[in-house]
């Protein structure tokens, strides 16, 4: 059993990683005592604010230290020779979504860390918003009341402002679907399970290639098939999210034969089968604290495994991703495909 503070260091200080650095700083279990960031300005800042050493090299802070965790928000391309360099010293990864950029690099991860005999987990913070709680709790006291059809939205983040590496498919592993739907897609798998086939259409705002902002998509229509009375679809892209108390949001609708369900990051309500509410909640947690609990729940879970499981395990990791490869593959076949065969292949 590790004791408490967990020595940690943080990989990759953009808008993420400060996110993570601020909310594990928050919380007991751990101790920050190392920070990188390829521009070397931002570690020096963070080391600074958080009183730890500061790197401008990945490969440096994980050689110079010996940590129990390791937190990363660094672009996977960027960092993937060092999670694996981490991983086989011994330290625990939570990595911010998505884990790996193709299912086959995240079950390699997922493999790897099992042999050294530590924790690769994704920060999936979503599942730990108030509304998605809520969404769950009422989802698994109404089993019997099983909707059939969903509908889902996620706001593409994608402008001129994003780096470069998202305009190359190699790097960025995708585009919309990889990169911005990683907390819709876990929440319809949380509540509703793995579909069992999924269509997959993508596009891009520009037709001619020459003047396209990326080469990976930018917009995308998933349908998804779970069995014989549920259906789904996720729409992808820069107006995809639903329109709401005059701002656009990631959001999920469920209906069925005498209620519908709608949660986004704000609320979650309850209607009848003609869409007149019967009982709405808004929350007013915030990213930082949806990221404080996640990383709480990691510590707790690497202080005492056998009293606080994992909210989200490897193997949730893995079925998102093979649900985002089998998307992927779809649109280059133009078939339905499955899910449960790329999951076999871990």
């Amino acid at each position: 059993m590790r004791e408490s503070p967990l020595k940690a260091g943080v990989l990759g200080l953009g808008e993420t990683g400060r996110l993570m650095l601020e909310a594990a700083a928050k919380v007991e279990y751990f101790k920050i005592v190392a920070a990188a960031d390829s521009d070397g300005k931002l570690a020096e800042e963070a080391a600074k604010e958080y009183n730890c050493a500061a790197y401008d090299d990945y490969r440096r802070l994980i050689i110079q230290n010996q940590l129990d965790c390791l937190f990363v928000a660094a672009p996977i391309h960027a960092c993937g020779e060092f999670l694996k360099m981490a991983i086989k010293k011994k330290f625990h990864i939570l990595k911010a979504p998505p884990p790996a950029r193709n299912f086959g690099e995240a079950a390699e991860f997922v493999k790897l860390a099992q042999n050294e005999g530590v924790t690769f987990a994704a920060a999936s913070a979503g599942r730990f918003a108030a509304s998605s709680l809520a969404m769950r709790g009422f989802v698994l006291g109404h089993l019997n009341e099983p909707p059939f059809f969903i509908s889902a939205g996620a706001n593409s983040n994608a402008d001129t402002s994003n780096p470069k590496w998202r305009d190359d498919p190699v790097l960025a592993g995708g585009g919309v679907i990889l990169h911005d739907c990683w907390e819709i897609i876990d929440r319809i798998i949380w509540n509703y399970g793995l579909p069992q086939q999924i269509y997959c259409i993508t596009g891009n705002n520009a037709p001619d290639m020459q003047q396209r902002l990326y080469r990976t998509e930018d917009s995308a229509v998933l349908t998804m098939k779970f069995g014989d009375v549920l259906c789904g679809s996720l729409l992808a892209g820069r107006a995809a999210a639903m329109p709401l108390d005059g701002e656009l949001r990631d959001g999920l609708i469920a209906r069925g034969q005498e209620k519908i369900i709608r949660c986004d990051d704000k609320s979650f309500e309850v209607m009848d089968w003609q869409g007149k509410s019967k009982g709405k909640e808004n929350f007013s947690d915030t990213p930082l604290s949806r990221m404080k609990e996640a990383i709480e729940n990691f510590g707790s879970y690497l202080l005492w495994p056998d009293k606080n499981p994992l909210v989200t395990t490897a193997a949730d990791n893995l079925k998102n991703m093979a649900v985002i490869d089998a998307a992927y593959l779809s649109a280059r076949t133009g078939m339905p495909e499955e899910p449960a065969k790329i999951l076999k292949i871990s």
